[in-house]
């Protein structure tokens, strides 16, 4: 008896799963409501972080931390959302800088997490940098994606 396991692969099944294997092409233009959704979020989310950080009663160099880990992540957020759409698109991307995004992002979150959980802060305050922190990591990343499909649509369009 001839047992054929879920796990067994013949050569025909291989050959035809490396024919049928193709680059996806991200050619849906972003919507205009969705593009604005996104922007107004990244402004939304940094205007009220910063502005919280404006009227927080706390030492200069405390406010310089948190507006350095805002800039840190959103930075680190759109390197990643690169990174993984370069990757997706078959556009090489070395798997240290691959790493250094995400672990950079990573990083960027545990360092508020830390820093809040720290601070002398109310809990209401903790969790609006919280919220308009992620907000604002969010919205990068999609205001990266619509720059990144409205380029690419544009230039197969001439």
């Amino acid at each position: 008896m001839d047992y054929k396991f879920s796990n067994d692969v013949s050569e025909d099944t291989t050959n035809e799963k490396l024919e049928k294997k193709e680059v996806k092409v991200y050619d849906q233009k972003p919507t205009p409501a969705f593009i604005s959704a996104s922007w107004s979020a990244l402004f939304i989310g940094m205007i009220s972080y910063c502005i919280g950080l404006w009227n927080a009663f706390m030492p200069l160099n405390e406010k310089g931390y948190y507006f350095t880990i805002l800039l840190f992540g959103l930075f680190s957020a759109v390197s990643v959302q690169k990174s993984v759409r370069d990757r997706l698109e078959g556009i090489p991307v070395t798997e240290i800088y691959y790493g250094i995004s995400w672990f950079t992002t990573i990083i960027s979150i545990l360092l508020l997490i830390v820093g809040l959980w720290n601070a002398d802060l109310e809990l209401s305050e903790k969790g609006f940098y919280g919220m308009s922190f992620t907000l604002s990591l969010f919205a990068a990343i999609a205001v990266q994606k619509n720059t990144r499909d409205k380029k690419y649509i544009e230039s197969k369009e001439q």
